[in-house]
């Protein structure tokens, strides 16, 4: 009866590990792109968002793609580069957004305040710009030619809910932490990603929820990405919910078990 009773258990534990594991143990690492590869790849601490990345020193390119899932289903995600500070004004950004047919366009943006984000050209060249939608998730793909010999550079992302159908502008996203902290360093020398451990500075109110208006550049609906989105080593789904209905489920198998 005692080995039975092991064996149940550790089948039930067996059940709960597959349950809980898969979205936990999805990483970078897993994401392939069809005809791209990247030296260098991060699981981004906030927002379920990845960073594949290769830094090129002959030219002073950095080639990227970022991949995060948008908060609602035709929202809008953002990677860029700040040269000048650590927050989002001076951001060099690429802004892509989801249409309702399922494609995406990518639209670049030289964040010069808070109070004013329109479409521009960024202050650095830019090429190879596209984005692709797979499940859930919008990738953006985007080389840049960036400082000479630079050994660090700082990064931030972003996620937002969409456009404005009346006026065409971009919506503004969540001020929850994760948003505030969706920012870090790029070390080019070692192929590693810092992320900043202080919020990035919220704008002041605006007298519209509207940003600035989304027109854009490049669109795909390419389908070679494998990365669900989630966060390296994070789950947000199969945690807590999970993890209580299986303790549960073998707290009353035990019981039964014990008469």
């Amino acid at each position: 009866m005692a080995s039975s009773t092991l064996q149940i258990l550790i089948l039930g534990l067996s059940l709960c590990v597959m349950i809980i594991s898969p979205a936990q143990s999805l990483t970078c690492k897993s994401q392939k792109f069809s005809g791209k590869k990247f030296a260098n790849c991060s699981d981004l601490p906030v927002l379920s968002s990845y960073l594949h990345w290769t830094y090129d020193a002959s030219n002073s390119s950095l080639s990227i793609a970022f991949t995060a899932p948008p908060p609602k289903s035709d929202g809008w995600v953002a990677w860029a580069i700040n040269p000048t500070g650590t927050g989002m004004a001076g951001a060099q950004a690429f802004v892509a957004v989801k249409h309702s047919n399922g494609s995406a366009s990518v639209t670049t943006y030289n964040i010069t305040s808070y109070s004013m984000l329109m479409p521009a050209k960024l202050s650095f060249d830019v090429w190879g710009v596209s984005t692709q939608v797979v499940g859930g998730n919008i990738t953006i793909f985007a080389t840049a030619k960036v400082p000479a010999k630079a050994k660090t550079l700082n990064h931030i992302w972003q996620v937002g809910p969409g456009v404005n159908a009346t006026n065409g502008f971009l919506m503004k996203h969540d001020f929850a932490p994760a948003n505030l902290m969706a920012k870090g360093t790029l070390n080019l020398s070692t192929g590693t990603e810092t992320s900043g451990a202080a919020p990035v500075p919220a704008p002041a109110p605006a007298t519209s929820s509207a940003s600035s208006p989304s027109t854009g550049s490049s669109n795909s609906t390419g389908n070679s990405t494998t990365g669900s989105g989630k966060n390296g080593g994070v789950s947000l789904i199969g945690s807590s919910n999970s993890f209580g209905f299986c303790m549960v489920s073998l707290l009353v198998l035990v019981n039964l078990l014990a008469f």
